[in-house]
């Protein structure tokens, strides 16, 4: 009997990912446009597609989202110029569309989907306070033994997840996320080029400090290094070259 013949019912089901990124909104600390990170979304992406997953693209309100400028591989700053996983993606039509026609995380059929992936950028850290939908779903996937992951500044959720005894999802866990000596970076970037003053920061808040805060085992693997860690079905990612790292503990977590 054929594979494709429709009457086969024991054909493998390929794995779901929902990945998560945050719709655009506008820095408090800086005044500046601020949205998702591109490697964060197409990095892991690309690790899954390669894997034979499906993938669905997802935003807390739904809708086009916006990328952090710098995370752009044709931003005038260079800073992502031989980000060639990102170029392609942005310059493919099918894949574009993802991004500018989100649904909203609230639509997540947590049953239908294996894994849910939250990617950072710098618009995580002023939007998932109020993120509730996500909240939830997120912790909907942990306590339904699905893997529930977070990379870079989108690990800002761990600051706001609650399991359903009241607990932080994070408390215990060991978990990493943007490292304070990455926020350190940041901060003297923009106040060598006088972009901001010294007594101003980036970021309103900071992941490392808040998540100790909740009890969390915080650990990173120093400044701008890929880094990922797991624990048990969480798995966070430090900062935004860590999307493959992230990608590849998924994988090895619910297989193929």
């Amino acid at each position: 009997m054929s594979l494709r013949d429709p009457n086969v019912s024991n054909v493998k089901k390929p794995k779901r990912i929902a990945i998560v990124i945050s719709n655009p909104a506008v820095s408090t600390t800086t005044n500046w446009p601020v949205g998702f990170w591109w490697s964060e979304l197409t990095h892991p992406y690309h690790a899954f597609e390669e894997a034979g997953y499906e993938v669905e693209v997802f935003s807390p309100n739904g809708g086009k989202c916006e990328a952090d400028g710098m995370s752009d591989p044709n931003d005038a700053s260079g800073y992502s110029s031989s980000d060639l996983i990102s170029q392609g993606f942005m310059h493919t039509p099918k894949l574009r569309a993802l991004v500018d026609n989100t649904r909203k995380v609230s639509e997540i059929e947590v049953k239908a989907f294996d894994a849910i992936v939250v990617a950072g950028g710098q618009a995580p850290m002023f939007t998932f306070e109020k993120a509730t939908d996500l909240h939830r779903k997120f912790v909907e996937f942990y306590e339904a033994g699905k893997v529930a992951c977070a990379l870079c500044h989108g690990s800002a959720i761990l600051n706001f997840a609650k399991l359903s005894n009241g607990e932080f999802l994070a408390k215990g866990k060991t978990v990493t996320g943007f490292a304070n000596v990455e926020e350190d970076f940041a901060d003297n970037a923009v106040w060598n080029y006088n972009l901001l003053p010294r007594d101003k920061h980036v970021m309103p808040w900071r992941i490392e400090d808040e998540l100790k805060k909740l009890g969390a085992n915080y650990v990173q693997a120093g400044l701008w290094r890929g880094f990922a860690v797991r624990d048990g079905n969480l798995i966070t990612g430090q900062q935004n070259f860590s999307g493959a790292e992230t990608a590849r503990l998924i994988i090895e977590t619910i297989g193929r």
